[in-house]
């Protein structure tokens, strides 16, 4: 793809990841690839905004050079450390020698252990300024969104604010702007992202919505580090970000569990009867079965959340750990929980799911409801009636 004009002698030089399918070291899910998104500005001094992962460097340097020789880089702008983004900053200094690197203070040591680089660098905070002719740049730190070197790069004169993994998506198009593709799907993208990405950190996220507002900044374009750039409606993901930050979600259940010899899998299907015969919209999600990336996605929006499990070693099975320990490492805010399952002879899954909630901040609105070996239609019915009163306490709160 060649490079794509952004705005008046701002380009987008960064590259699309068809291929793509895990982030982070499999824990993410990326079905829809993604994009490293890298902005060239060129003024009377030139900026670079980021860069991109190091296997795709020459298809970066290949658009800018369709812009300008590489070697006029005066400054590259790093928001972020993380490889990503940083991860061709060696193949630009090769070609531009005397540029000098921006970032904050934590970004300058994080550069330096990740590529041993005795560089040219200009350490910023919130506030800080740097012109480039006819744009000024000003730096915002954001620290832990999602790391603690994380900064914005605002531009005045365009509105536009370059917010790295801030309002990102995991998404794949031939396409740069958000008005050039199906919303559905860039809006569901968007929320996966946040889940998986930023749903901890979720009263920084607060903070720096208030910060944004009370320095008054216009926004009229965000363009962050992975996915399409917002330039229809940028207030649309911003308000998204604040509902999820909030822990505002719809009046919805997911019941996500796995089952050994189908106990387990019975009682899920009784419980989900019971909900949505009280007229609550319920999904059943089986471990490993369903994406965990997509679980954690859909649990954004979604109020309460049932979580089952066989015992195996007075635990939960395997398959189930990791969905558990992602609830503790991700916090989710405002959820209503409840645990069951089944056991042979000692029991224990439970008690591991309920301990699990407790620790990811959950409010559990019932004891756990278990059974031995397989349940009878006494049984089942007991689980039909646990989800149909869980589903009244989802419709009132």
């Amino acid at each position: 793809m060649p490079p794509v004009k952004v705005l008046e002698n701002i380009f987008w030089v960064g590259v699309v990841d068809w291929n793509i399918r895990h982030f982070h070291g499999f824990t993410y899910s990326t079905q829809r690839g993604t994009t490293y998104n890298a902005y060239l500005i060129v003024d009377k001094k030139v900026a670079l905004v980021d860069t991109v992962a190091h296997s795709f460097s020459d298809e970066m340097i290949q658009k800018i050079k369709e812009v300008i020789d590489p070697s006029k880089i005066d400054y590259i702008i790093a928001n972020h450390v993380e490889s990503d983004h940083s991860g061709s900053i060696k193949e630009i200094l090769k070609l531009a020698p005397n540029a000098t690197i921006v970032g904050t203070a934590n970004c300058k040591a994080g550069l330096e252990k990740h590529y041993f680089g005795n560089w040219k660098f200009q350490t910023v905070k919130t506030g800080d300024t740097l012109n480039l002719g006819k744009r000024t740049l000003t730096f915002l730190e954001a620290q832990m969104l999602h790391w603690p070197d994380t900064m914005f790069t605002y531009i005045e004169k365009d509105a536009l604010l370059l917010s790295n993994d801030g309002f990102g998506q995991h998404l794949a198009s031939s396409k740069r702007f958000d008005d050039e593709v199906d919303q559905n799907i860039l809006m569901w993208e968007a929320a996966k992202y946040y889940a998986n990405i930023l749903w901890l950190y979720s009263s920084v996220v607060l903070r720096k919505l208030e910060e944004v507002q009370k320095l008054g900044l216009k926004i009229d374009m965000i363009a962050p580090s992975h996915g399409v750039i917002w330039r229809k409606d940028p207030m649309k993901i911003v308000k998204s970000y604040l509902k999820w930050a909030q822990g505002g979600a719809d009046k919805k259940v997911m019941i996500v569990y796995d089952t050994m010899w189908e106990s387990t899998e019975k009682m899920a299907k009784a419980m989900l009867e019971g909900i949505a015969n009280e007229g609550v919209e319920v999904k059943l999600c089986r471990l490993p079965f369903s994406d965990e990336g997509d679980i954690i996605g859909e649990l954004l929006e979604t109020k309460g959340l049932l979580v089952g499990s066989s015992t195996i070693n007075n635990g939960v099975l395997p398959s189930a750990a990791p969905f558990l320990r992602e609830m503790e490492g991700l916090r989710p805010k405002n959820k209503l929980a409840a645990a069951f399952g089944s056991y042979g002879w000692g029991g224990g899954a439970t008690a591991t799911i309920e301990k699990s909630l407790k620790s990811a901040g959950m409010e559990l609105v019932s004891p756990a409801l278990t059974v031995k070996w397989v349940p009878d239609e006494t049984e089942l019915q007991k689980c039909y009636e646990f989800g149909q009163e869980f589903a009244k306490k989802i419709k009132a709160s």
